[in-house]
């Protein structure tokens, strides 16, 4: 079993009563089992795979500095979008570091 470490944390009323609502409709046990489930999908989000911070600031500087779209109406917005979304779906690769 892994060793654990206590730590102690402040909520705000509303996220107090959703840990006690979990914990009383039976979906957790205790409140320390909502708060690591909380803490262990926030580590898994953070954790993965894909573009640091200084790689998404660059992705939205070209992306400012590049031409502007040539679609010129919302109906060709609207079109690009549901041809876009008919297509499969390319592979996503994290980017090269």
């Amino acid at each position: 079993m892994a060793t654990t470490s206590r730590i102690s944390v402040t909520l705000t009323p509303e996220l107090t009563d959703a840990v006690h609502a979990a914990v009383s409709s039976g979906e957790y046990a205790t409140a320390a089992d909502v708060v690591q489930d909380a803490v262990r999908e926030w580590k898994e989000r953070r954790d993965l795979p894909g573009y640091t911070i200084e790689e998404l600031r660059i992705a939205v500087q070209e992306g400012l500095e590049s031409d502007r779209s040539t679609l010129a109406t919302m109906a060709e917005v609207k079109a690009e979008a549901r041809r876009r979304f008919r297509a499969p779906a390319p592979t996503m690769q994290p980017p090269q570091r």
